[in-house]
């Protein structure tokens, strides 16, 4: 074979597409190719020699070393008119100068390289024909398959020991099947660092799959149909309120982690999804609505000890007591005086008036009863009447003043309540208070 024709079969070998080298994902590879030698030397005439088969099986190591054996068959001119019989077999060592696709590398070795006259000799590398040899060259692998590589390469082999052998350059272009790890779903990542190896995957995901493509693997990603976040484990979240659509019971309504992703529109702790009055703050027992208030207090009437009296908080839903007013009542200086036979308020009057004023304004719910006396001057009857004119007198200037005619009642004792001896003339002016006259007192109801 000449190098025209060499050069016509490479081209055809070159057309394929990129795959795994021989790497520690396939350790091991198989070749077999076809050798030709250019002996050397100042006896040699002849050029180019062809042989077949060459033969070779490598097992890698480490850190783009590999170490092999390989043997091959071929024939070798030296002169026209000599026909040698070539064999070598060798052990070898190949250093990867990268791991990717395409892979350039580096060889040396030892071995035996054998030109025979075709005479019958012993041995199956007979001393005489046999030399040892030491090697080294440069080539590379071109992936044209599923595992599988173009081989090409050349070496200078030295065998000048023995006067039958020969210097020569060697050149070899083959196929070479890379195996051993396995890839059983066919992704390019060997069973061995494959972590889903039933399932075709990413490399850069150690072989398994993404399959919504949002950069997270299906291993780790808790929804793998769904593109989503790393921060949720690879799910989405359509509100954006930070809780995972998965997780969240209102995936379109942005809420709390606390609520489960759903609102608190009212704010009352519980969750607008099961929430009967969301927009009402109420109580958890009944639904989130209010509870029922019959007096309007604040205070459910299940804890009301006065439902029907508004109140306070902090007396139960009862009306505070009315300290103040009661000790206003119970000071005999809140007596309203009048002239005999009078019921018309003086100014003093409605001073003392005006204090009860602003304490029944302090106590809103307080009422009060207005009790009208007159002395025992006059009938009887005459002076009731007059008891009746004072009390409601007052209760006129009360109402004047804002005080609701619904906390107010009066009544009117006439001559039957005295507080001082009629039979003195002294006694007579304290109890009828004549000067004075007497007062109109009022009490709480």
């Amino acid at each position: 074979m000449n190098f025209k024709k060499l050069f016509l079969i490479i081209p055809i070998f070159f057309v394929g597409v990129f795959i795994n080298a021989q790497t520690s994902e396939n350790p091991w590879a198989i070749a077999v190719g076809a050798d030709l030698i250019n002996l050397q030397g100042d006896n040699v005439e002849s050029g180019l020699n062809f042989g077949a088969p060459a033969l070779s099986l490598s097992r890698y190591i480490s850190s783009g070393l590999s170490v092999g054996i390989q043997y091959g068959l071929g024939s070798a001119s030296p002169q026209d008119n000599v026909d040698l019989d070539y064999s070598f077999l060798d052990g070898v060592v190949k250093f990867n100068l990268s791991e990717e696709n395409i892979v350039p590398y580096l060889f040396a070795g030892y071995g035996l390289s054998r030109f025979a006259d075709g005479d019958e000799k012993e041995g199956a590398f007979p001393s005489g024909e046999s030399g040892r040899t030491t090697f080294g060259g440069i080539g590379i692998n071109i992936p044209i398959g599923n595992q599988l590589n173009i081989n090409v390469s050349t070496s200078y082999r030295g065998t000048s020991e023995t006067p039958d052998s020969y210097n020569h350059l060697q050149h070899i272009i083959g196929l070479s099947y890379n195996f051993g790890a396995g890839d059983a779903d066919g992704d390019g990542v060997s069973d061995k660092k494959d972590e889903c190896p039933d399932i075709p995957g990413l490399k850069e995901f150690n072989g398994c799959p993404d399959t919504d493509g949002d950069g997270i693997p299906d291993t780790k990603d808790s929804c793998p149909e769904k593109a989503g976040s790393e921060e949720l484990q690879g799910c989405p979240d359509s509100d954006g309120d930070g809780v995972a659509d998965i997780d969240d019971a209102c995936p379109n309504q942005a809420g709390s982690a606390e609520m489960n992703g759903c609102p608190d529109s009212d704010g009352d702790g519980i969750a607008d999804n099961i929430d009967k009055c969301p927009e009402v703050a109420g109580d958890e027992a009944n639904g989130g609505c209010p509870l029922a208030d019959a007096d309007g207090d604040g205070v459910p009437d299940k804890d009301d000890s006065c439902p029907d009296v508004a109140g306070t908080s902090e007396n139960n839903g009862c009306p505070d007591e009315p300290t103040d007013l009661l000790s206003f009542i119970s000071n005999s200086d809140n007596r309203i005086l009048f002239k005999a036979s009078s019921s018309k308020l003086d100014n003093g009057d409605k001073e003392t008036l005006d204090k009860l004023i602003a304490l029944l304004g302090q106590y809103p719910t307080a009422s009060i009863i207005i009790e009208g006396h007159a002395s025992s001057d006059g009938s009887e009857s005459y002076n009731q009447k007059l008891s009746e004119k004072r009390a409601a007198s007052v209760k006129a200037y009360l109402l004047g003043k804002g005080i609701d005619n619904n906390r107010m009642s009066t009544i009117g004792y006439g001559e039957s309540r005295p507080i001082g001896n009629n039979k003195t003339s002294k006694g007579r002016a304290d109890s009828r208070r004549v000067n004075i006259n007497r007062s109109a007192n009022v009490k709480v109801n």
